[in-house]
């Protein structure tokens, strides 16, 4: 495998790129892990402060030390730590930013979960299965996190969500969305499993569409506020205007993956870090360019 990409490093963390496939921590019957490869990488023991889905892709914080493991836990807990993440999802939501306060189980416990989400963009859908002819339904979804919906194929739109997390339970985002009639596309788990089958077929993209796009964190060093060359003109719809943070004059940084982004906020301490999209979002955004 390639090395894991290093954004950020103090004393204390590093933040890296975690790809698509790679299970965030080793175990049973697991082959490659981000903790096992960054050990591997640097030549250190590697402390996981939070953890993404095999199946997602993006920003990932690691600590230096187990004490440091537990200050950045503690951090994130207390919301002092933001994260975002972009979703591709069937259909549209019932508004345009809101949020979604749903308890969600975890170990035959019931939880408090928050998410809050804005919608960016949303899509006509040519992918949509055919309606059941027999049923009158057109889809299977997953259970407990959605029930099935007649909609009108037609009418089937993908959106384009920007999500953030105040709670941070098990699979919370991905249950949200779910019960929202909103599934994350290609979320073999809680997801509709025909419009998934008919969207890969339609598409060739078949990674699971949830993408941890940008942290906020507090910082006590001074950190240059830097933004990578742009590796190649990029579709327009790949990176919504709303979403880029204000950057006066910074750093060009070879050394950055194309299109990341780095910003501190001296009267906060706050760093933002925000990386370009991975390729099979903008696999699926060419397929929407294609089409206007």
């Amino acid at each position: 495998m390639n090395p894991l990409e290093i954004l950020f490093e103090n004393d204390e963390i590093r933040i890296i790129n975690k790809p698509y496939g790679l299970a965030s921590q080793g175990g049973e019957q697991i082959k490659n892990s981000v903790d096992s490869l960054l050990e591997k990488q640097i030549g250190e023991k590697c402390f996981l402060v939070h953890r993404l889905d095999k199946e997602t892709a993006g920003l990932l914080i690691t600590a230096k030390s187990s004490k440091s493991a537990a200050k950045w836990t503690n951090l994130i807990g207390t919301k002092k730590v933001r994260k975002t993440y972009h979703a591709f999802v069937f259909g549209t939501m019932t508004k345009n930013s809101g949020t979604i306060h749903q308890i969600i189980e975890e170990k035959s416990l019931k939880k408090d979960a928050i998410t809050h989400f804005k919608v960016l963009q949303v899509f006509e859908n040519d992918s949509s299965p055919e309606k059941d002819k027999n049923s009158g339904q057109n889809c299977t979804v997953g259970k407990n996190y959605a029930t099935e919906k007649v909609e009108k194929v037609a009418t089937e739109k993908i959106s384009l969500l920007e999500l953030t997390l105040e709670t941070g339970r098990m699979h919370q985002i991905r249950k949200h969305l779910a019960s929202q009639n909103c599934p994350i596309i290609n979320d073999d788990k809680y997801g509709d499993f025909k419009k998934n089958k008919s969207f890969q077929k339609k598409t060739g993209i078949k990674k699971m569409m949830l993408f941890a796009k940008k942290l906020e964190l507090p910082v006590q060093e001074q950190v240059q506020d830097k933004k990578s060359p742009c590796k190649q003109a990029q579709p327009e719809m790949t990176q919504p205007e709303m979403t880029q943070p204000e950057i006066a004059q910074p750093v060009q940084d070879k050394k950055l993956p194309p299109n990341t982004i780095i910003k501190c906020n001296a009267q906060n301490n706050t760093l933002t870090i925000e990386i370009p999209y991975a390729s099979h979002f903008l696999t699926l955004l060419e397929y929407f360019s294609s089409k206007c």
